[in-house]
This record gives structure tokens, sequence and C-alpha cells, in this order.
């Protein structure tokens, strides 16, 4: 007797060949068990590809908002050095609002690093220009133009420099 289950006919009685039958049913579940951790494994490496692609998505949002925040530091630093003509309290509030800035960029990792006096380095310095300084060592950084810093231990923007040359 065959009863049909799925457009397929199957038997309602014993195989003939009853321990192959067994075997075959035993590699097609070690195959389905096979498929099934496979699928569980890709899964995994999806998740984590998505959570990594993320947190570096984050990260470039985040490195374009404190390039910008330098950008305003640069420009209140330019700012402070030509106070010396005005009120106190102007040139109190310019050096608080630099503070702050310097504190919050600090709890977000990113600190300055100071070049001038030390060897030119062009994973940390931008040469913009060469200076022609007596006493100096050639390739000693005689200036900074620009502040360089780092965030994380890691270059977040290079100093704009002037050589010894």
């Amino acid at each position: 007797m065959e009863l049909p289950i799925h457009g397929t006919e199957h038997s309602l009685l014993p195989p003939a060949d009853l321990p192959g039958e067994i075997e075959r049913l035993r590699e097609d579940l070690n195959a389905e068990r096979d498929r099934h951790l496979r699928t569980l494994a890709d899964f995994k490496n999806y998740r984590r590809r998505i959570e990594r692609d993320g947190n570096k998505l984050a990260e470039e949002g985040k490195r374009g908002i404190l390039l910008a925040l330098l950008d305003t530091i640069d420009d209140i630093e330019k700012a402070m050095q030509w106070t010396h003509d005005t009120e106190q309290s102007v040139v109190k509030g310019f050096q608080m609002i630099h503070k702050k800035l310097l504190v919050l960029l600090e709890t977000q990792g990113v600190l300055p690093f100071e070049s001038a006096g030390t060897l030119f380095n062009h994973d940390l310095h931008e040469a913009v220009a060469v200076a022609h300084h007596q006493g100096r060592e050639a390739g000693t950084i005689v200036d900074e133009l620009r502040r360089g810093y780092l965030w994380n231990n890691a270059l977040l923007r290079p100093a704009q420099v002037r050589v010894a040359g």
C-alpha cells in the first residue's frame, strides 16, 4: 500500500533493505546537521561583519566631527594670539572656551602632540616650509603652523610644520 505525500508516493511497508535504509537516513541526518552548523556559522560571521561595519561608520562620523572641532580650536588659538590689546574679560572668555574644548576632546581620546624641536616624522608631520635656521640640525622642526593631534594613539590630524633645511 502506498500513500501520496507532497506529490510523491511513500510506501507504508518497511523497505526491503532495512539496514541500508537506516544508513541512508543517518547520512541524510548528518548532512542536514552539517548544513545547519554551516548556516549558524555564516550567520555569526554576518552578525560580526555588520557590527564591525557599523562601528567603522560611527567612527568615521565621529572623526569628521572631531576634525571640525580642531578647526574651531585653531581659530580660537589664532584669536587668542591677537588679543593682547583687548579687554581681559574677552581674553579670559577665549581661554575658558579653549580649555573646555580641549577637555572635551581629551575625554574622547584626542590629544595634541608637541612638534617644535623634534625631528621631522612624515607619519606625524606635514612639512609646509623649509627654514634656513642656524643652530638647528637639518630635519629638525623649527615651529608648528598648525598643531597635530592623536586620537586613541593614532594620527587624527598631522601637524603642519616648518623644518630646518
